[in-house]
Parts: C-alpha cells; structure tokens; sequence
C-alpha cells in the first residue's frame, strides 16, 4: 500500500515536487528461490557456488546456504518500483537512467520472502518535458533486522 499521509491525493508529473518524501511501499513480497537465482545465474553467467551450488553452500558457506546474487537483487527494483506507483500520473514513458549509490548490506537467502519500498527524494525539470526522479530505494527480507540492499536509483519520466 502507498502511504499518502501529508501528501496530496493526486500525484501527477504537475505536483511531483510536492511529493518529495514520501514513502512508495512496501510491495508485494516477492520469494527469490533456488529456480530464479539458477535462471539469474544462468543468464548472466556468474555460476559462483555460493549462489548455484545447495550442498556445498549448505557445507561451507557462512550464511548456511545458497544466497541470491547481489544484483539479482538490484535487478528486482525496477519493475518493483513501477508497481508501487513511483511514476507520476501523466507520463508518457519512464526509462532507468542510473544509479547514484548502491549498498549490499546483508543476504539474501534462497527462498526468503523480499519487499521493496522506495522514498521521492528528489525531482529535477529537465528539457523537452523530462523530469529526473531521484529515489532511495530499499529491499529487504520479510522478518530481517536489517535491508538487503539500498540503492539511490535515478529515473527519467517523459510527460
């Protein structure tokens, strides 16, 4: 659910500024298993046993077995923060267009339930009807202490 307290109802490419602050989230948890971190593996090639290998990670690894890649991860951002609502009303499109600072902070376990939540922290007008969207991004294991990941991710909306 979006959080909308101290915030107009509307939140539209008009009044985005006037959102800056608040809070998008937590999604829908998402469980990262064995099958997508194989598949993210397998796509991207990096077959690292403590992501791929269950047995020798049950054996050896310091968090008890296989963990999700970092930026399997990171990966999962994107398409959360579209389902949260982060483009405003009114765009004609949104891209990706980078990321300022990206922090791995703990784990995350094959099978664990992930959220994703994200804070408006900044906006900047730009030629041709483009505004910058500047969030601070947050995933983390449903039940944990502490986020998985942070990452400062930057969008470009078109209205």
């Amino acid at each position: 659910m979006t959080q909308t307290k101290n915030f107009p109802d509307a939140y539209t490419v008009e009044n985005i500024e006037d959102h800056v602050g608040r809070v998008f989230g937590p999604s829908d948890p998402v469980t990262v298993d064995q099958e997508r971190i194989q598949g993210f593996a397998d796509v991207t090639g990096d077959q690292q046993w403590i992501h791929v290998d269950a047995e020798r990670a049950k054996a050896h690894s310091p968090f008890g077995g296989p963990i999700a890649h970092g930026y399997l991860t990171l990966s999962m951002l994107a398409a959360a923060q579209m389902d949260l609502g982060i483009v405003p009303e009114g765009s004609k499109g949104v891209m990706n267009y980078g990321l300022d600072k990206v922090r791995f902070l703990s784990p995350v376990p094959s099978g664990a339930d992930v959220e994703i939540s994200a804070v408006l922290t900044g906006v900047e007008r730009k030629d041709g009807n483009r505004i910058m969207i500047h969030s601070t991004v947050t995933a983390q294991v449903v039940g944990a202490d502490k986020p998985a990941l942070i990452a400062e991710t930057l969008a470009m909306a078109f209205s």
